[in-house]
């Protein structure tokens, strides 16, 4: 390195002349320091790099901030939704029990002998043995063994079977324990209202033992007898679809759809007195 120097002092003492002259020259007739661009050059790309990070940097916590914002606002959104929600089901709740109780005044004016323990089905079975309801009252509220159970309409739901002293079982009129007096309403013939095994999976029970010159068609009403006193009278249990003869080959029966709606019925009336009929 110091022959180095030794060597070629006097050309590097030369070229540091020639470098200050150049850049006394520039800065005098330019107006600039040649050295200020060289460092200029030099930094911009570190410059360009620094100001891209940090605008990368404000975008990614803009965006950030932006998101919480709108998390907040879409929190607040779906709250209000609920709330909405909840009072439409409120409101369609009290149109509901409105229209019940409606029903229930217009059923209570027809039949004005009965008396009703109205009640709300907690639980229903359905196999291929039985179907049946239970009900939320019971021998505390006045119902009894036998007791008809109607739906809002006044269509026969069913029977009490069991009465326990908040609740109650109901056969419905698709059980196979079911049997009670009907009657034709077009034509006034009387048969025997019961529950079939067969029938009853498809949601039909059977009007059997009917007179041989009764002609019923599709569509016909059958309501209960009211015969023996032991059911009122007047029930819609439902309308015929179908007339059949028996295995016999003798006797004919008819196919009966149940008015009500036994698969979605909710809230019931007991009649726990129906008067004195003949």
């Amino acid at each position: 390195m110091k022959r180095f120097f030794h060597d070629n002092g006097l050309l590097l003492v030369l070229i540091a002349a020639l470098l200050a002259a150049v850049v006394g020259v520039g800065s005098s007739i330019l107006g600039f320091n040649p050295l200020t661009g060289l460092v200029e050059l030099v930094s911009a790309p570190f410059r360009a790099a620094s100001s891209a990070v940090a605008t990368w940097t404000q975008e990614r916590y803009d965006r950030a901030f932006r998101y919480d914002a709108l998390e907040q606002t879409n929190e607040e959104l779906r709250q209000r939704i609920a709330e909405l929600e909840e009072l439409e089901r409120e409101y369609q709740d009290a149109i509901r029990e409105n229209q019940r109780l409606e029903d229930l005044l217009g059923l209570a004016e027809e039949r004005p002998e009965f008396a009703y323990e109205d009640a709300q089905v907690i639980r229903r079975t359905s196999d291929n043995w039985q179907a049946n309801l239970t009900i939320d009252k019971g021998a505390e509220d006045g119902v009894e063994r036998n007791d008809c159970v109607v739906d809002q309409y006044g269509n026969l739901v069913g029977v009490v079977s069991e009465v326990g002293g908040s609740w109650a079982l109901v056969d419905t009129v698709l059980d196979p324990d079911v049997e009670l007096g009907g009657r034709v309403a077009r034509t006034d013939d009387t048969a025997i209202l019961e529950g079939d095994f067969t029938l009853m999976l498809d949601g039909l029970l059977k009007l059997s033992y009917l007179p041989e010159e009764a002609q019923l068609v599709s569509g016909d009403q059958v309501v209960t007898s009211g015969l023996g006193q032991v059911y009122p009278a007047g029930l819609v249990v439902g309308n015929v679809t179908g007339l059949f003869t028996e295995a016999d080959g003798v006797s004919r029966y008819a196919q009966v759809e149940p008015a009500a709606d036994l698969e979605r019925v909710r809230y019931v009336y007991v009649i726990t007195d129906f008067g004195a009929e003949g």
